[in-house]
């Protein structure tokens, strides 16, 4: 039998707020910018290190320090939408971001660097959530499904072109800004997105919004920092005490917050993360799907970086321009993922884990054919193959999570959605990146490139099986 959330009846107020095409477009061009802030460091990494002579460990917490806060403040970001306002925290977050990414590139030092990127996770926090939103609250039927289909083409497309855009900036020295172009670069956009949104985003909020759940949001932060924390700087610390006792403390925190929040969910209150929205099978099961399919995306994004500037000596704009074919099929495939979806059903992911994987193959082969000579055309057929099959699975998967979500619930079900995802994200770069780096003085750059793509090959393998089990049809 099929299983639903059951919500509660919402007082209506006349016909509900509309999201037009310049709406969409400003609110897509919200949720472009942290995704391509999370990817576009990786190709400045090495210039930042030796401008602000900063170590390896510094290093990965520009990264992890944005990662890490931006998926632990998530779900609160969509809590406090749905409480003030999703049009309102939009705003806010939105100028916040353009705060804390002029701090970044004005940074005088890499542990200033790395406080703004934390504080920029938080403010990306604020303003993600009201993207999905919006769109779930200000959209129906056939136009809901054409702008979640937009949204997921523009996550896939940003983690790509983030990578690309980062190496050309670099490259390009702006007025002489070197590495911090690519976080000043947001600041226009910033400033676009806000007079855009002014005028074409509407308001909307829940018709009987819930306080924020204290403990709840206390002890979701306390799992996901004892599992990110750890493994995203234990590495480059050497494993320390610290490090080991947090992991050891993970299991306990997820299970004190899931008894918080089942408990809260029976009694009647509205938890963080309601345990009844997993009882919808079509978000329960993209869920699950998402995990392994982020945790290879970005843990390729950030070794393919790495291996293109230290091992094949490239620099940062071919480094970037090698994946320029991932991007390109992406963008084109995705376009067509309505269609595919509506006619097949979704089994369209099922093909695109199958796409997926033949081009991570093919990139295998070209790193063991070609090395050192690795780049853009070595990666061509690879890296198109490889985005076609991610177009078939991300946006579609976006999709079908919250296709069943009701409105009253859009703000949590997006919440935890980009939390998941964005959480996933940060476990690839913090599993396959550490993997890739402990592999290299033992097996070299080439084979450690080779056996860290093997086991993301493992990661499509299971999204495809995965995959099996998602509603044939989308909402």
């Amino acid at each position: 039998m099929r299983e639903t959330v059951t919500v509660t009846a919402v007082r209506t107020t006349g016909a509900p707020p509309a999201l037009g095409g310049p709406g969409l477009f400003t609110v897509l061009l919200a949720a472009a910018l942290p995704l391509v802030d999370f990817f576009i460091v990786n190709v400045a990494l090495p210039a930042i290190g030796t401008d602000l002579a900063a170590g390896e460990a510094v290093l990965e917490l520009v990264v992890a320090g944005y990662g890490v806060t931006y998926a632990v403040l998530l779900v609160l970001g969509g809590r406090l939408g749905d409480l003030f306002g999703r049009r309102r925290l939009f705003l806010g977050g939105m100028a916040a971001f353009g705060l804390t990414s002029l701090a970044c590139g004005l940074a005088p030092g890499a542990w200033s660097l790395v406080a703004a990127r934390a504080a920029q996770g938080a403010s990306a926090a604020a303003m993600l959530p009201q993207v999905l939103a919006t769109i779930q609250a200000a959209t129906s039927g056939a136009r809901r499904a054409k702008a979640m289909s937009l949204y997921g083409a523009t996550a896939g497309l940003s983690m790509v072109a983030g990578q690309i855009l980062g190496g050309v900036l670099v490259a390009a020295d702006v007025a002489g800004t070197g590495w911090r172009a690519v976080f000043l670069v947001n600041v226009p956009v910033v400033v676009l997105g806000l007079v855009l949104a002014a005028r074409c985003v509407p308001e909307t909020r829940s018709q009987h919004p819930e306080p924020v759940d204290g403990p709840g949001t206390v002890l979701l932060a306390v799992s996901l920092l004892t599992l990110l924390a750890p493994l995203t700087e234990g590495r480059a610390a050497g494993w320390p005490l610290w490090t080991w006792l947090s992991l050891a403390a993970f299991p306990f925190a997820v299970a004190a917050f899931w008894a918080v929040e089942r408990r809260a969910d029976r009694t009647g209150r509205t938890p963080l993360v309601p345990p009844s929205l997993f009882r919808v099978p079509s978000m329960r099961r993209g869920l699950e799907l998402m995990v392994p399919f982020s945790i290879g995306f970005s843990g390729f994004m950030f070794v393919i970086a790495l291996a293109l500037q230290r091992g094949a000596g490239l620099g940062p704009v071919p480094a970037g321009l090698a994946l320029a074919p991932m991007a390109v099929a992406f963008l084109v495939v995705s376009l067509a993922g309505p269609r595919l979806i509506a006619r097949y059903g979704t089994r369209v992911v099922t093909a695109g884990s199958v796409l997926q994987g033949v081009g991570v193959l093919l990139i295998v082969l070209a790193a063991w054919r070609d090395w050192p000579h690795l780049g853009f055309g070595s990666l061509l057929p690879g890296a198109a193959v490889a985005g076609a099959g991610q177009a078939l699975q991300l946006p579609n998967v976006l999709r079908i999570v919250m296709s069943e979500v009701p409105a009253a619930r859009a703000g949590v079900g997006s919440g935890v959605m980009v939390t998941t995802q964005q959480s996933a994200l940060a476990l690839g770069v913090a599993t396959l990146g550490t993997l890739f780096l402990t592999l290299v003085p033992h097996l070299g750059m080439r084979d450690a490139l080779v056996s860290t793509l093997l086991v993301q090959l493992a990661g499509i393998v299971l999204t495809g099986l995965l995959s099996l089990r998602l509603p044939r049809t989308v909402g």
